[in-house]
């Protein structure tokens, strides 16, 4: 199985730590370690986080070869700041590197089994033109897309372009009202009649659990999550994905997948990283 996970890589930096993270390369890194050939598709600076940046992301046994260095702008950081009883606050920086993916001229020699985006990075122009160009002309086979809500950097006009090209469509239960919002429905079964592209909808819902719902045969799968000691919950909804299309891909069974799914985000949440040794 072969991925290629489009979108941002961006550092937390504290005051004196720093941690690498963004949705697309935890994905990317989790698939690695279901097994699948990973690539990342994004941009980093030429600068000291974008260096390292680069590092990480072959440490996580990903292929590096389609992100490339931009010149003229820094590495995607948030400035995370902690008041007197230690609660964060973010800064999210923006005209950064990855706001300016650009498509690599060799794309089409490589035959992708999952194209993977997450809306947060389609905050730019730039990057909603670059995916739908992938889209439009590359040899892509199945769509898998992750809500991001991140405040102020989501609008319906990208939700409602997840939901117009995603086969694979995940979604937490904090951000389902906005995907409802946008599409003016109310309910799985109604977007699944809508947007017939949709073969399966992905929910986690925290300590409740998750549940899949098989938009083709209007079935609803839900299983509820391990007790764990839950430290971080950082990078847990990108090992659901991870997981549930690696294994899905695999075995073409949807219970099986969701219950690995469940297994390894409730790992996750248990540990400090948010891609830990399985």
């Amino acid at each position: 199985m072969k991925i290629l996970s489009f979108g941002e890589i961006i550092w937390d930096v504290y005051e004196s730590e720093k941690f690498i993270g963004g949705a697309p390369l935890n994905l990317a890194a989790h698939c690695s370690k279901q097994g699948a050939d990973s690539f990342m598709l994004s941009s980093v600076g030429n600068d000291d986080l974008g260096k390292d940046a680069l590092n990480k992301v072959k440490s996580f046994n990903v292929k590096a070869d389609f992100v490339s260095v931009n010149k003229e702008k820094e590495t995607g950081k948030c400035i995370v700041s902690l008041d007197e009883n230690g609660v964060p606050s973010y800064n999210v920086l923006t005209d950064v590197a990855y706001d300016y993916i650009k498509i690599p001229d060799n794309i089409n020699d490589f035959q992708f089994d999952i194209f993977c985006f997450g809306t947060l990075a389609l905050r730019s122009n730039e990057n909603l033109e670059t995916v739908k160009s992938i889209l439009k002309n590359s040899n892509i086979k199945k769509v898998y897309c992750d809500i991001n809500i991140r405040p102020p950097f989501f609008s319906n006009e990208t939700i409602l372009f997840a939901l117009e090209n995603a086969n694979i469509l995940k979604i937490s239960d904090e951000e389902l009202h906005y995907v409802y919002n946008a599409c003016d429905f109310k309910n799985l079964v109604d977007i699944s009649q809508k947007y017939s592209n949709l073969e399966f909808i992905l929910l986690t819902q925290g300590e409740n659990g998750a549940t899949v719902f098989d938009c083709k045969n209007k079935k609803e799968y839900q299983e509820n999550a391990p007790e764990v000691k839950v430290v971080s919950s950082v990078g847990a909804g990108d090992s659901f994905g991870a997981t549930f299309i690696c294994e899905y891909f695999k075995t073409n069974d949807i219970k099986k997948s969701l219950n690995k799914a469940i297994e390894i985000s409730a790992f996750v949440v248990s540990q400090k990283e948010a891609i830990p040794e399985y």
